[in-house]
């Protein structure tokens, strides 16, 4: 099912997005691109090197990023895809998203990329630990958070075929393989990464691979037998499987690069609590801003590392 191995190796995001754009432009000579003066970090300058013609670097001016995107697609037979930092994306202009996108459906695919504490050296200005919150929040918006490059493709070619907006998060890191080439996407449907009876994981994005990482902590240290689930799309999220896991295992613990306010650990609360309660501890960013530092400080510091999830897991199972 999965490819993951505490060795695998880590795969580009960020180009795998610029890559699958061209592809796209190729085959649909209608679709644009908007950028926010932010192209070569996001990637989408492939495709403005291979059409000029349908790329468009607005400036730093996100409020007019989203403009022009809901322009292009009014007609909703055009296919827009619409780039920057997650902070500027989505945060900046966020009621132009609610009104022009969300309110009147439009086809443009938001794709942020600079999400969460893992941006690193940039500092609180430029982590954005709130964007799945607020993006969720939005009518006819769908979120999506890849756990890496090979199921993020898969993943854009469902964003631009499925009419309507998305919003798909992206990282400035690399993260570890941990999917097939040939895995699937649908819309709504997670993956059951691994079997286990006493407690589920539920992480989406570099977080999947940390939690596969902490479940073999605690197998080997504790004898603690863990399933993992990656939902993939957090909005739809996939309430059938998470209520399944939850009825073999009895306690379920969520694992996000965001703050845990109105992230995944709320959209797997309001999932369970509505059909099937279980004891649930979210683990992410806490009530607070980010800092500066190196990706991997900032995980530490935030205690988002395998082994203090691990340990995070263990001390939590403990109470009960």
């Amino acid at each position: 099912m999965f490819l993951y191995t505490k060795d695998a190796p880590k795969g580009d995001l960020r180009k795998v997005y610029g890559e699958t754009l061209v592809e796209l432009g190729k085959r649909d000579p209608k679709m644009c691109v908007v950028d926010g003066d932010l192209s070569t970090s996001t990637k989408t300058a492939m495709f403005g090197k291979e059409f000029p013609e349908r790329f468009f670097n607005v400036g730093i001016d996100e409020q007019n990023l989203i403009g022009v995107a809901s322009g292009l697609a009014y007609d909703k037979d055009r296919v827009v895809f619409a780039s920057s930092f997650s902070m500027f994306l989505t945060g900046r202009p966020w009621e132009i998203i609610r009104q022009h996108i969300g309110y009147n459906e439009l086809p443009v695919k938001l794709v942020a990329t600079h999400a969460g504490i893992t941006v690193g050296p940039d500092g609180a200005s430029h982590q954005m630990n709130e964007d799945i919150a607020i993006m969720r929040a939005i009518p006819n918006m769908r979120v999506v958070v890849p756990a890496d490059s090979n199921i993020l493709k898969k993943i854009l070619y469902k964003v631009y075929e499925t009419p309507g907006p998305f919003y798909v998060r992206l990282t400035r890191e690399k993260f570890p393989i941990v999917y097939p080439e040939d895995v699937e996407f649908e819309i709504g449907k997670g993956h059951r990464l691994r079997e286990g009876k006493d407690v589920t994981i539920v992480a989406i994005g570099l977080m999947v691979s940390h939690a596969l990482d902490a479940v073999t902590i605690l197998e080997e240290k504790y004898g603690i037998s863990a399933e993992v689930i990656d939902p993939v799309s957090v909005k739809p999220i996939d309430a059938d499987l998470l209520v399944e896991s939850a009825k073999k295992t009895s306690k379920v613990v969520t694992i996000e690069e965001h703050s845990i306010i109105g992230g995944l650990g709320e959209a797997v609360a309001s999932a369970l609590g509505e059909r099937y309660p279980v004891p649930l501890k979210r683990i992410g960013i806490p009530d607070t801003y980010g800092e500066s530092g190196t990706a991997q400080e900032l995980l530490r510091k935030f205690e988002l590392m395998p082994d203090q999830l691990a340990e995070r897991i263990y001390s939590w199972l403990k109470t009960f």
